[in-house]
């Protein structure tokens, strides 16, 4: 079994973060396959931004796909941009705070989540990657919550007194993602 996500938005939103969240913890943690690729705008705040992920059980031909089983979008450009590349079947994850562009594409599941409107509701608009990873792997189950959250907690561990608001933040978006699936 083989996952392609696209995750795309402006720099600043944390989408690389995002990304190498998802790609170190089933790297680290799992038997799986991984590669991360990252992509760049000329800016690093503002700018576009967007990585791609492949998990898969078997040896990974290439670090990109030409489609996407999976595609995260955190803006209205991203949506526009990457749409096309999400296969039919496929799950598209908006950040409906600011993706209000109306998606017509019927052959795709749509997993809305505000995230950006509960980051500031916690207080820190910087956690709205981490509120997305809980609804993806909430929603998909590509891999254990425990495991992704092991992962963030390493990551910020020179920062421990950011883990109770990123904790926080991953399980409201667990909440969300299984919420969604049921």
């Amino acid at each position: 079994m083989e996952t392609n996500l696209c995750v795309a938005g402006f720099g600043g939103q944390g989408v690389m973060t995002l990304g190498k969240f998802l790609a170190d913890a089933t790297c680290n943690s799992t038997d799986k396959n991984v590669t991360f690729f990252p992509s760049y705008g000329a800016e690093q705040r503002g700018g576009t931004a967007n990585c791609f992920v492949v998990i898969s059980d078997e040896a990974i031909g290439a670090p990109v796909g030409d489609v996407m089983d999976d595609l995260i979008v955190m803006n209205g450009a991203s949506l526009n941009r990457f749409l096309g590349s999400l296969k039919s079947g496929g799950r598209l994850f908006v950040n409906s705070s600011i993706v209000t562009d109306p998606i017509t594409r019927e052959d795709i599941t749509v997993v809305r989540a505000p995230v950006t409107e509960l980051a500031l509701e916690m207080g820190n608009a910087k956690v709205l990657n981490v509120i997305m990873l809980g609804v993806y792997v909430g929603y998909t189950e590509v891999i254990a919550p425990e495991i992704v959250w092991d992962t963030i907690q390493h990551k910020l561990a020179k920062k421990a007194s950011l883990l109770p608001l990123n904790r926080q933040a991953f399980e409201k978006g667990l909440e969300l993602g299984r919420s969604q699936r049921a």
